[in-house]
């Protein structure tokens, strides 16, 4: 009798909010069975995100939890929660999700949720990073692969890949040749962490 085969690959949930470009460079790595990592489930909070169109392209399943269908925030948060755990992750990866993450999900995938961000933290954290680090007048930004805790941006920083800036530097162009700069790093972060883990310690994160 022929057996099924089990992907024993280290499982990820990805959440994201918008048009999930950084979710596609995973998707397409995690395409290739050598892969050391699998996307089992891609949740949202919204439920046009084409976010949720790659990943139903790609044949991964979707959910939707939408902060507005709950009472209360808690509420939304239980049940992002229990959404995301029905898929049994080792880990869960923010790419583009545009929500903060509440109590319940943060204690139930403790030191095991990252989270992306455009700028080279500590600098510019929040919604506004790009923009932000253009009127400071900095030469160098980046992107930030990180793990999430209570705060806005605020986790343990797990990798770093620096972009510099142009004088003619927009918004647009500058997080433009962020995004690129970014998608090569979540890739080869996840890789890294599936492979190896994440060792936590205080303030620091780093892979073994």
């Amino acid at each position: 009798m022929e057996q099924s085969h089990v992907d024993q690959r280290t499982r990820f949930v990805v959440l994201a909010s918008g048009t999930g470009t950084l979710l596609q460079s995973l998707l397409d790595a995690t395409a290739d069975p050598g892969f050391p990592a699998q996307i089992v489930a891609v949740g949202a909070d919204v439920p046009d995100a084409k976010a949720l169109d790659r990943a139903q392209k790609s044949g991964v399943p979707t959910f939707v939890r939408m902060v507005s269908e709950y009472p209360l925030r808690t509420d939304w948060d239980s049940a992002l929660t229990d959404a995301i755990d029905e898929w049994n992750p080792d880990w869960v990866f923010c790419a583009g999700f545009m929500r903060i993450l509440g109590p319940s999900t943060l204690a139930r995938f403790a030191g095991r949720i990252i989270n992306t961000h455009p700028a080279l933290l500590p600098a510019f954290p929040g919604a506004h990073a790009v923009r932000d680090a253009l009127a400071y007048g900095v030469r160098v930004t980046g992107c930030t692969v990180h793990l999430v805790d209570e705060g806005v941006d605020t986790g343990p920083i797990i990798a770093q890949a620096p972009v510099h800036v142009d004088a003619s530097d927009d918004e647009a162009g500058l997080h433009e040749r962020i995004k690129m700069a970014e998608r090569s790093l979540v890739v080869g972060t996840m890789a890294a962490i599936a492979s190896r883990g994440c060792v936590i310690d205080g303030r620091r994160a780093y892979i073994p």
